[in-house]
């Protein structure tokens, strides 16, 4: 396999009615002699709100590859730093390591590569009355192994996003291509 340089990749899983575990990274996977090591080693230092933190499947078990977790909101509150470093970093580390079990990432590779991971946490999540961890855990699994999938494939393809342009609107904005 040729040396990977730079891939990005992203996906959304979700159950429905349980909004506050909704999953969705973005993540980057490359060379850590490339543009994402530099990253990564960069994201080492502190951002105010947005604390970068390694994925560790639990103690002294730190995934391979090297991978960066970043939260995508800012974690005001103890309740959601925890849920962050805990639910969702189980579940990313538990994703990440059975991507290599399952070929997805190639484990030859493993040392030779790092990622960063943006991740999304609802800010209500751990206010949430009925909040189901288990649910939070499957969703973060579930997303970014298929955010790896995609970023190593190359998903979606140009082809398939020019096919799309006007049968897919932003799930956030109806209007998202209707504009003039």
């Amino acid at each position: 396999m040729s040396k990977i340089v730079l891939k990005a990749g992203e996906a959304t899983v979700f159950s429905e009615g349980k909004d506050v575990t909704a999953a969705m990274p973005e993540i980057i996977i490359g060379a850590v002699d490339g543009p994402v090591g530099t990253a990564f080693a960069n994201m080492m230092a502190q951002t105010k709100g947005h604390t970068a933190m390694f994925a560790v499947r639990d103690i002294n078990q730190m995934v391979r590859p090297a991978t960066m977790m970043v939260p995508k909101v800012t974690l005001k509150d103890s309740l959601n730093i925890e849920l962050f470093g805990g639910v969702v970093q189980a579940g990313v580390a538990d994703g990440i390591t059975d991507a290599v079990i399952e070929g997805i990432i190639p484990k030859e590779l493993v040392n030779d590569l790092c990622i960063v991971a943006l991740l999304w946490i609802d800010p209500g999540c751990a206010k949430e009355a009925n909040l189901d961890k288990a649910d939070l855990y499957k969703n973060n699994y579930e997303a970014i192994k298929l955010a790896l999938k995609r970023a190593l494939n190359d998903e979606p393809s140009i082809d398939e996003i020019i096919a799309n342009r006007h049968k897919i609107k932003h799930c956030m904005w109806e209007d998202s291509w209707d504009q003039k």
